[in-house]
């Protein structure tokens, strides 16, 4: 059985994690946007961020002063026991994200949305926010994402509905809309990592295009030929679009676009997008049956579907 004590600890190093250091894949991108950019205050731009990244990394401070909404998705295996079961794992989550809050590896920004009251560590009504997989062994697997205010509230995420017979082009004439609305507003932080989710019902759409935002690698692909030409197309439409860093210009727009799907009703389409900062702040870590702590590259979400 793996103690609360141990699976509480991995929770809060997920969230020191994902605060402050960039994953491999976000990195890497980065890293690929300053080598071809071709105009020069859209490279500035991009090293100068780059550099204040890593250098939150070194110092362990947050890599955004905007350390967003606190999110949680477990992969929880068939056999894993978990000391107090899954309501004290949840326990848990609140008494890290409340203990990352006085450390000051989050600002106290969750507040009652009409009162305003403000009750200082991050924990309220359905904050923090759970996800739960369930699969096959021993282990349990916990994600902790950062997703920004801008990227969220001011146009990052956005909802339509598309006919059956506007189909591919529909989609796509929707999100390339949306992006550049949302960008108008100055709130996303371009470049980004898009997620779009075709399907389902409204909520399913919006569910999916956050978890292919926060949780899909950068660089990946989705496995079906279809899908994976919808998120080929998309990136370098938008990419063409020249929006670059914060919307200075810039041959950068986005970092990349990763699309999921569920099946949908003959009704129609929903499709949702999600916009992820370009910090896109997430950390990882696996509990092993044994009460081992290991710390993961990806969040490892969509393996196995």
């Amino acid at each position: 059985m793996i103690s609360k004590n141990i699976y509480e600890q991995a929770i809060f190093n997920a969230i020191k994690k994902g605060a402050t250091i960039i994953s491999k894949d976000v990195a890497a991108a980065f890293e690929r946007a300053i080598e071809k950019e071709s105009r020069p205050a859209a490279k500035e731009g991009l090293e100068k961020t780059y550099d204040s990244i890593r250098m939150s990394a070194k110092l362990g401070n947050p890599a955004c002063p905007d350390t967003g909404w606190p999110i949680f998705y477990f992969k929880v295996g068939n056999e894993c026991q978990l000391e107090g079961g899954m309501m004290a794992l949840e326990e848990a989550t609140r008494n890290a994200v409340r203990r990352a809050t006085k450390e000051g590896y989050l600002r106290a920004t969750m507040k009652h949305p009409l009162t305003g009251y403000d009750p200082g560590d991050n924990v309220g009504d359905n904050v923090p926010n759970f996800t739960y997989q369930f699969v096959p062994g021993a282990d349990l697997e916990v994600t902790y994402v950062a997703k920004g205010g801008g990227s969220e509230c001011f146009g990052g995420t956005r909802h339509r509905v598309v006919a059956f017979a506007d189909g591919i082009k529909g989609i796509e004439k929707f999100v390339i809309d949306s992006f550049v609305e949302a960008t108008r507003s100055g709130g996303i932080c371009p470049p980004n990592v898009l997620g779009i989710g075709i399907g389902g019902t409204a909520n399913i759409a919006a569910n999916l295009a956050k978890e292919a935002a926060c949780l899909r690698t950068v660089g990946s692909c989705n496995p079906d030929p279809q899908f994976h030409q919808i998120e080929k197309d998309l990136y370098e439409a938008l990419n063409s679009l020249g929006v670059g860093i914060m919307g200075i210009g810039g041959d950068t727009s986005v970092l990349g676009v990763n699309v999921e799907y569920a099946y949908t009703h003959i009704a129609g389409i929903c499709v949702a997008i999600s916009s992820n900062c370009m910090v896109a702040r997430r950390g990882s870590f696996r509990v092993c049956a044994d009460g081992t702590i290991e710390e993961m590259d990806s969040p490892n979400w969509f393996e196995g579907r």
